[in-house]
């Protein structure tokens, strides 16, 4: 998955012998980083190494990795727990996501890291995303990284490292990974099956596994179709956001702050970023657009990412984003 890597995978492995006991590594969402640690994991702890220190994908260490029961490592994740207030048609118990890592998940790996190795060898920490760790889980995940013991391995995965303490950071070894070059990420994205590449990746800010993520379902095609209803000079706020009341929140405020931004960049640069595919309907409004407004209104909907995990009624939100969109895009029209 990390073919875009495949260099600076190399480099690390090539340092194993000296390789810090702590990593992070950090980058914008959706390139691999995950992947890379994975891979970087299972080269740590192949017995029987090639050439350039990669792992070997034969030796049991490595059946056992790629099975997932390798006995000497751990991924310290969000996990999906059972709602005991909710219920599937089935009778089943519905599950939910929890947005953190907790320090009971980090206290079950006290055993793991100071019991000896099942193998003679290295142990491996995998903790993706590593800004999920609430702060007892951190302040707790704090003390082993202070201390580790020897050929034990932390590997932290952070999108968003701005958000970790400064003593998490301090205490690792950082490596800063960028998405790949557009060529690259549009060859891997056709290689996928990917129908319309270049709109995925302009979707994706340029992250191949979001863009890939994002073109499996049905978001594209609902993306443009409902930039197509707002597009005209004369949409219906009202009636659009009827035809809206069931999407949800969070891809709402997202099409249309892209579509915003879009809007503004054509104005003052002339260019546009995440909507190629509908640069005729964006021309037609960014010249009737004032491009302070429109910057105005694209930092509200930024703003507004904050709200839409809140309990509200949707219907009566997406009316007043979209009024309020109106009223920037046709000022001439008096928007009731």
């Amino acid at each position: 998955m990390t073919i875009w890597f495949k260099n600076e995978l190399k480099a690390v492995l090539a340092q194993k012998a000296q390789l810090a006991h702590a990593l992070l590594i950090k980058g914008p969402r959706g390139i691999g980083k995950q992947a890379f640690g994975m891979e970087l994991a299972q080269g740590l702890l192949c017995e029987s190494p090639v050439a350039d220190s990669a792992a070997c994908g034969q030796c049991k260490a490595c059946h056992w990795f790629v099975s997932g029961a390798h006995p000497d490592f751990r991924v310290l994740a969000p996990i999906t727990e059972g709602d005991p207030e909710a219920e599937t048609e089935e009778g089943g118990k519905k599950t939910k996501a929890s947005p953190w890592i907790s320090i009971e998940q980090v206290r079950e790996l006290h055993d793991f890291i100071y019991v000896s190795s099942h193998r003679g060898g290295r142990k491996v920490i995998l903790v993706c995303p590593a800004e999920a760790l609430n702060v007892n889980a951190a302040n707790a995940l704090l003390k082993s990284l202070e201390e580790p013991p020897a050929l034990t391995h932390f590997i932290l995965i952070s999108h968003r490292p701005h958000r970790l303490q400064r003593t998490i950071i301090s205490r690792c070894r950082q490596l800063s990974l960028q998405q790949p070059d557009r060529a690259t990420a549009l060859a891997w994205l056709g290689v996928q099956g990917v129908a319309d590449p270049e709109v995925a990746l302009a979707q994706s800010s340029g992250a191949p596994l979001l863009a890939l993520a994002t073109s499996e379902g049905d978001e594209l095609s609902g993306r443009r179709d409902f930039l197509a209803r707002i597009a005209p000079p004369d949409f219906d706020a009202l009636a659009v956001a009827e035809t809206c009341r069931d999407l949800p929140l969070e891809r709402f405020i997202g099409w249309l702050q892209k579509w915003t931004y879009d809007i503004a960049e054509l104005r003052m640069l002339g260019t546009i970023r995440f909507n190629p595919d509908l640069t005729r309907e964006l021309t037609i409004i960014a010249k009737r657009v004032e491009p302070l407004e429109a910057l105005r209104l694209h930092r509200k909907l930024v703003r507004e990412q904050r709200n839409i995990h809140h309990p509200l009624n949707g219907r009566l939100y997406i009316e007043s984003v979209l009024l309020a969109y109106a009223a920037v895009v046709n000022p001439s029209r008096k928007v009731a």
